[in-house]
């Protein structure tokens, strides 16, 4: 309509009004961030950790280590010196035992002994009993000897049938006899200082047994004591000819007075005994 359809009265209606923005398709907080750029230097590396503490001897001083080190090798050098001296003793006769076998021996008896050797050492084909008997003064004040006790028969039958015999059982009295025999000529006479000390120690071993078997009855004091072995030879087995003796080979040595101090030596070892068991 123009304005002259309008007449003088037209009415104005209100311009059109701009139509809105057509709205975002994306809200402000889905729009992507700008891309940071990159960093001018390189990122640093994670501190290291701290090193552990010193353990061992790493702590201690320099002139503490220089002490252990000194004693580590004094002792690595004695352990080397003994185990060759060990090998030496149970190794069979070479020229280092026949230049050095007193050496040899000083070291190894009496506490490091060996009754093996090496390379297929000769099994023993004897049987050696020890028996002792006593001269005793009773509790009437007589004077009188006792039978013989085989103190090897008394030691068979006490580990006979014991599945874990003690080591005392088995080896102490075999083990004594075995010193004297090599520490004394076939006089009995003793070859110095071992001689004496193995003479005293199986004196007193079998004043010890005797005690146990209360010899010359209760309230008996032991005044000498005699020793003798009894050696048989092992019989040969069924298949074999060989031909040995039957007959025991006795050997006695001479009548030994008993000691007060070899007594003691006896009551202590009777009430260690029996507080172990």
């Amino acid at each position: 309509m123009d304005a002259y359809d309008q007449g003088s009265n037209p009415r104005h209606e209100p311009p059109d009004e701009p139509e809105p923005a057509a709205a975002d398709s994306h809200p402000p907080n889905d729009r992507a961030a700008p891309a940071e750029p990159p960093p001018n230097h390189p990122a640093l590396p994670p501190n290291d950790p701290a090193p552990p503490p010193p353990t061992g001897t790493a702590v201690l001083s320099i002139r503490y280590q220089i002490a252990v080190a000194l004693a580590l090798a004094v002792v690595t050098v004695a352990a080397c010196v003994h185990l060759g001296t060990m090998f030496l003793h149970v190794a069979p006769s070479n020229t280092v035992t026949k230049q050095h076998g007193q050496a040899i021996d000083e070291w190894v008896y009496p506490e490091f002994e060996q009754n093996w050797k090496l390379f297929a050492p000769n099994p023993l084909q004897q049987n050696i009993a020890v028996q002792v008997r006593a001269e005793v003064r009773a509790a009437d004040g007589g004077i009188r000897t006792t039978r013989w006790y085989d103190l090897s028969a008394l030691d068979g039958a006490a580990i006979d049938g014991n599945l874990l015999p003690s080591h005392t059982q088995q080896n102490a009295l075999r083990r004594a006899w075995d010193f004297y025999v090599a520490t004394h000529d076939d006089e009995n006479r003793p070859d110095g200082l071992r001689g004496a000390l193995a003479e005293r120690y199986l004196r007193r071993l079998v004043v010890l047994r005797l005690d146990r078997e209360q010899a010359g009855g209760r309230g008996a004091v032991v005044q000498q004591v005699q020793i003798r072995s009894r050696t048989t030879n092992v019989p040969p087995p069924e298949w074999s000819t060989e031909q040995v003796s039957d007959k025991p080979v006795f050997r006695e040595l001479p009548w030994w007075p008993v000691t007060e101090t070899d007594r003691a030596a006896g009551t202590r070892d009777i009430g260690t005994e029996a507080g172990t068991q």
